[in-house]
């Protein structure tokens, strides 16, 4: 490698570097302007003066419900089918084909659209109104076919002899599954859901068309509800001084997405946790 070559390489390295450190001063800004807000009443009272002061407990509450409802239905689903596309179809199968190109199409379908296909067969249609179970369903077939793909990845990384050493020791489809197969793809399917919970959670257009834009304490699924990405959102462009709660409410967003990747990652750690 000549001289010219390698101070390329160091020119491409250092850019690289310097793209991957570029969220870390946004997030110095969002601590230098919103941490000062962040206590214990910051998480357990209700928005006051259009959010610009009070906290943001119903908001988390609602978060909190909009992502359990998501990942109830698209886990054992999203689970379900990646391991019918493994297991029971051959790998260039036309149905296999028809199926994963089906997929990769409806995660290509932008945000909105799946809001408005919320709106109309969950708000409308089924009579739920605006409510965190319109917004969960909703979420939940937008990152369906995300969760999907990695679990299908992370299946088909299990190597084959490992199916052939279980067919060599009469071990069932079943035990194979739960004690081999599972466990191997514990740590992509981890990953798979951590991408899946990040995308519901930035979530609003969806939202905003699905669970609703009130800030008050939910009682139901079937109340109304704003999660903390609509409340980052609405403080930023609609509320005039409302910059320094929307910081603190994105750092709170920010750690909810640590917690879940560290969750995950404890999960995937532990790959007998999926063999029981």
């Amino acid at each position: 490698m000549n001289l010219q070559e390698r101070w390329r390489g160091y020119a491409l390295a250092s850019l690289a570097l310097l793209l991957a450190l570029a969220p870390l001063s946004l997030l110095l800004t969002l601590f230098a302007e919103g941490f000062s807000h962040l206590d214990w009443s910051f998480f357990t009272t209700a928005p006051e003066q259009a959010g610009r002061s009070g906290g943001i407990g119903p908001i988390v509450v609602s978060t909190l419900w909009v992502l359990l409802i998501c990942l109830a239905i698209a886990v054992p689903l999203g689970l379900g089918t990646a391991l019918f596309l493994v297991e029971q179809l051959r790998p260039y199968s036309r149905a296999n084909l028809a199926l994963q190109w089906a997929l990769d199409g409806l995660g290509a379908v932008p945000s909105v659209v799946f809001g408005l296909f919320g709106h109309r067969v969950f708000v409308v249609e089924l009579g739920w109104g605006y409510s965190l179970l319109a917004g969960g369903c909703t979420l939940a077939c937008m990152v369906l076919p995300l969760f999907i793909r990695g679990c299908e990845q992370a299946l088909r990384d299990c190597p084959h002899s490992y199916r052939q050493a279980a067919a060599g020791l009469a071990i069932s489809r079943v035990g194979y599954l739960r004690r081999i197969l599972l466990p191997f793809a514990a740590p992509g399917i981890a990953a798979a859901l951590v991408l899946s919970a990040g995308r519901a959670l930035a979530e609003t257009a969806v939202l905003l068309f699905t669970a609703g834009y009130v800030m008050r304490w939910p009682e139901s699924v079937f109340d109304s509800g704003r999660t903390l990405a609509v409340h980052i959102y609405d403080l930023a462009m609609n509320v005039s001084g409302g910059s320094p709660a929307s910081a603190a409410t994105a750092l709170v967003l920010l750690g909810l997405a640590l917690i879940i990747q560290l969750l995950a990652w404890h999960l995937g750690r532990r790959p007998a946790a999926f063999a029981r």
